[in-house]
């Protein structure tokens, strides 16, 4: 495993560019060092080191994830984000205890709103079961980044988006100060509103939302 994440890494340092990390700390306000490498750069390179060295195995794939992880420069994080992706049929039960411990965990925006939408949400598709312990703990903990996974992950859901659980999660979080979570409740009205806008216009009009999350909400109402 030390030599398949050594040989990763030997392939993103060698594209590194000062230049362009400047601008894309900068533009995720200083929380996290970048390499400089572009998205449609990183995936290059990514798809040509799978190419010739495949995904990692089974038995170190979570061990990887945390190495990447812990590494400073955000690329990393990106990149273990596309792995998971690539494993989601390999997705065990036990696997939400490490999507956890990621939305946790150098927080921000950019990693959280991936692993909500694409990778806690097809979890919670494969396992049903574990939707309503999972994102009840998460809804009520006092970790912001938790509660915006749990209104956010059923954003792709459309016609098969549990109405009730949003809106009842949405009602739980409507009155915090928050920023990241007035923003993800009007995104994930917005959202909804592609597939049932009469009831999103009805719910916006029935309960005292932040204005963010309002405006957000009925944008394309």
């Amino acid at each position: 495993m030390q030599t398949y994440l050594q040989s990763l890494v030997d392939s993103f340092e060698t594209h590194a560019n000062s230049q362009e990390a400047v601008g894309m700390q900068k533009y995720m306000r200083d929380q996290f060092p970048f390499l400089g490498i572009k998205k449609p750069i990183r995936e290059e390179i990514l798809k040509h080191f799978l190419k010739e060295k495949g995904l990692p195995s089974a038995e170190f794939f979570s061990t990887l994830i945390h190495n990447l992880w812990q590494m400073p420069q955000r690329e990393y994080q990106y990149i273990a984000m596309t792995l998971l992706e690539k494993f989601k049929k390999q997705r065990q039960e036990q696997d939400i205890d490490l999507l956890e411990e990621l939305i946790i965990s150098k927080s921000w925006w950019d990693t959280v709103d991936i692993i909500a939408a694409n990778l806690v949400g097809d979890y919670f598709k494969r396992f049903p079961e574990k939707v309503f312990p999972i994102s009840q703990k998460w809804i009520f903990s006092e970790n912001m980044w938790l509660q915006r996974t749990a209104i956010l992950f059923q954003l792709t859901y459309k016609k098969n988006t549990n109405e009730t659980l949003l809106y009842e999660y949405i009602g739980h979080c409507a009155e915090s100060k928050e920023f990241f979570i007035q923003k993800a409740i009007g995104w994930a009205l917005r959202q909804y509103a592609r597939t049932a806008p009469q009831s999103v216009r009805q719910f916006v009009e029935s309960y005292p939302l932040k204005p963010l999350s309002r405006r957000e909400a009925l944008k394309h109402l």
